[in-house]
Parts: C-alpha cells; structure tokens; sequence
C-alpha cells in the first residue's frame, strides 16, 4: 500500500513563498504522473500542477508562473514551490499519485496540508 504524506504548508502573507512536500511510501518512479490539487471552503477540488514520470509539468493557469513542481526520485519525493502567493491561493493541498495496470488506473492521495496566505 502506497502512502502519500504532505508537508510544507503554513500560514503566509500574500506575496510570499511557501514550500510544499509530498514524499511517497516506495518509489515514485512507478507512478505515471504525480499532482498537486487543492480545495478551498466550499469550492470543488482543482487541479494545480502535473509532472509526469518523465518530466514533463503542466500547471492550472490560475498559478502559472508562481507554483513549480518538481520531483526527486532519489527521495521518493515532489515539491511544489510556491511564489508570490495570493489570498485566493488558500487551501487544503493535496497530493496525489497514479500508475496503470492492465488499463485499471490505481489513485493515491495524502492526508492534505493546510495553505493560509492573509492579504
């Protein structure tokens, strides 16, 4: 069973950076992609930020340009740098990673980390 544990989050003011960690049971190299979502009070879980076992990232234009993931398979581990974050930035962040097998997609997600960013 694959465990997903999220860290990093706070509480920041708007303009700030915050650093986020998710870092994984057992390789992560075995995923297809790994993501960051995030939910916010009474709105719907969205996606943030993509990157794919073979690097390649994909972001929500809401945080292009600010939000980086990256990935480091040594530490079994992926980040999403955070800059110049904005009030509308608050959420609960939530990782998530998935692998095919036989055409059934297998879904991991973390426990969620908290993200205050006060105006």
């Amino acid at each position: 069973q694959v465990q997903l544990v999220e860290s990093g989050g706070g509480l920041v003011q708007a303009g700030g950076s915050l650093r986020l960690s998710c870092a994984a049971s057992g390789s992560i190299f075995s995923f297809n992609a790994m993501d960051w979502y995030r939910q916010a009070p009474g709105k719907q879980r969205e996606l943030v930020a993509v990157i794919t076992n073979g690097g390649s990232t994909n972001y929500a234009d809401s945080v292009k340009g600010r939000f980086t993931i990256s990935r480091d398979n040594a530490k079994n581990t992926v980040y999403l740098q955070m800059n110049s974050l904005k009030p509308e930035d608050t959420a609960v962040y939530y990782c998530n990673a998935y692998y095919y097998r036989t055409g059934v997609k297998y879904d991991y997600w973390g426990q969620g980390t908290q993200v205050t960013v006060s105006s």
